[in-house]
């Protein structure tokens, strides 16, 4: 396969860590809506990779839905492109993100999700990165938490590149 693109580089989170990882998320998970079911909210697209082995994980009863959003414009303004299509109301909900840097999209869409009014809205993130945290958000649930590199892979992405990677890698932006 040819590719334009620079090429990732070593690997920092190797996919049996990432595994183990999501195996003792889902475990936690498991026991803490014992009985119940759950609705999980995968921002697409980064967190399919993870909503995808964690569901498999888990041993509840669960439904999904999906939301898709936007940050633009230099104060970073998020903005909805696809909404839910189930209602959330009365209804646990677990938010399944990919990483949480800023908090700026996290917090736009907890504002968003308490206004549909569910019977509770926790956050669990694959990775999180406070050191860059602007907004008074956390997640409820994380897996790795990481350092400020960039990194592709499990769902992290480069000009939408390299989320499929299994392996969590260090990443050079070009100039």
């Amino acid at each position: 396969m040819t590719t334009l693109q620079p090429a990732p580089g070593p690997v920092i989170l190797p996919r049996e860590r990432i595994q183990e990882r999501v195996r003792e998320l889902a475990a936690e998970i498991s026991r803490d809506y014992q009985g119940r079911p759950l609705h999980l909210l995968a921002v697409l697209r980064g967190a399919l990779p993870f909503l995808s082995d964690l569901s498999r994980n888990l041993t509840l009863d669960v439904s999904f839905d999906f939301l898709a959003v936007t940050r633009d414009g230099p104060e970073g303004h998020v903005q909805l492109l696809k909404d839910l299509d189930q209602p959330v109301e009365g209804r646990e909900v677990l938010l399944v993100e990919d990483i949480v840097n800023e908090g700026t999209t996290l917090k736009y869409l907890l504002e968003t999700l308490e206004l549909r009014r569910p019977a509770r809205v926790r956050v669990c993130t694959m990775f999180d990165r406070p050191s860059r945290r602007r907004a008074d958000v956390q997640a409820d649930y994380v897996g790795l938490v990481l350092d400020d590199r960039f990194v592709v892979g499990y769902g992290l992405d480069y000009q939408q590149l390299y989320r499929n990677l299994p392996d969590l890698a260090e990443f050079t932006v070009p100039d």
